[in-house]
């Protein structure tokens, strides 16, 4: 008796936690019927134990074919709520409910329905980065993925709010040659990339390839031999024949490049100051442990009104379908 109580106190940790998350975790999948989708920004151990790891579009297309009872979705609060407005029915979980997005957070929807009706002959195209209550004021969803695919679709005469992004809208302005009424958000991670030091490090590393995230400001993106979504950067590094890349994104990407080309050599785009900065603070709010914890409680689960839903649903659907 004392034997097997024993064994069962060294199973766990101090605060209770199982000593195998892994398995923990994978124990809970097959309980719950459960999914686990994680994005690029996620922390290694998180990425390892995901079944399936995306970008925005990929994660959005993944959410909405998945045959899964309970959606636990590692990244942040945007991408969680876009999985629950596609999956209506599912439990949809988030690690840890304050895992939200600066870029989200710099488009206060009563802002911005002020602003689009201030100009009521535009249509509305927004980054997927926002909230639901900004997804449900749009005409069309994009991603980095596909936002200028998606503006090339549009008729020439037709004018366009692009939000909530500046630095993404300006760059799809750029490729497009469209004149977009940009809303002024941005990303506190891809503004934080300093271009002194990146010019510096392309000095040090003379044969590395810089590559960028168009989230990215102007000045950073001018150094990019390549700019892309993150899942873009991550095939790029794959198939050129360059072994050393410096990368001007959120580094939690690395972990994925290391593993599909680890013979070749990643360097993490330096910050403005001698910080961590690059590092998405939202998307490091989720741990294994949340994750193991969220499965296991069955909280915290992504909700919203069904008028909401619906309405942010269909410039959704549209984004999936202009992508195919």
């Amino acid at each position: 008796m004392f034997t097997t109580a024993l064994a069962q106190r060294e199973k766990t940790q101090p605060g209770g936690l199982p000593l195998d998350l892994f398995a923990a975790i994978e124990s809970l999948k097959k309980e719950l019927n459960a999914v686990i989708l994680a994005h690029y920004y996620q922390e290694p151990d998180i990425q390892d134990i995901a079944d399936f790891i995306g970008d925005s579009l990929q994660l959005a297309k993944a959410a909405e074919k998945t045959n899964a009872d309970v959606i636990v979705f590692a990244g942040v609060h945007f991408m969680a709520e876009t999985a629950k407005i596609l999956n209506p029915d599912k439990l949809v979980l988030l690690p840890d409910l304050d895992a939200g997005c600066s870029l989200a957070d710099s488009c206060p929807p009563e802002a911005f329905a002020a602003f689009k009706a201030a100009h009521p002959d535009h249509l509305v195209v927004s980054y997927i980065n926002c909230s639901a209550e900004i997804k449900a004021m749009s005409d069309i969803i994009c991603t980095s993925s596909n936002a200028v695919k998606i503006v090339q679709q549009i008729p020439q005469s037709q004018p366009i709010i692009f939000a909530p992004d500046r630095n993404l809208g300006r760059y799809v302005m750029e490729q497009t040659g469209r004149d977009l009424l940009l809303w002024q958000g941005s990303c506190i991670v891809h503004e934080t990339f300093s271009e002194k030091k990146i010019v510096q490090l392309k000095i040090a590393y003379p044969e590395a390839e810089a590559i960028a995230h168009p989230e990215c400001e102007s000045s950073v993106l001018r150094h990019a031999s390549f700019i892309g979504s993150t899942a873009a950067l991550l095939k790029y590094c794959q198939e050129s024949p360059t072994q050393e890349f410096i990368v001007a994104t959120e580094p939690g990407i690395i972990h994925q490049m290391q593993k599909l080309a680890p013979n070749k050599r990643f360097i993490p785009a330096p910050p403005l100051n001698n910080c961590n900065c690059n590092e998405c603070p939202f998307m490091r709010l989720n741990t294994l442990e949340k994750l193991y914890l969220a499965m296991k409680n069955r909280t915290p689960e992504i909700t919203m009104s069904e008028e909401i839903r619906i309405a942010a649903l269909r410039p959704i659907q549209k984004m999936l379908k202009m992508s195919l």
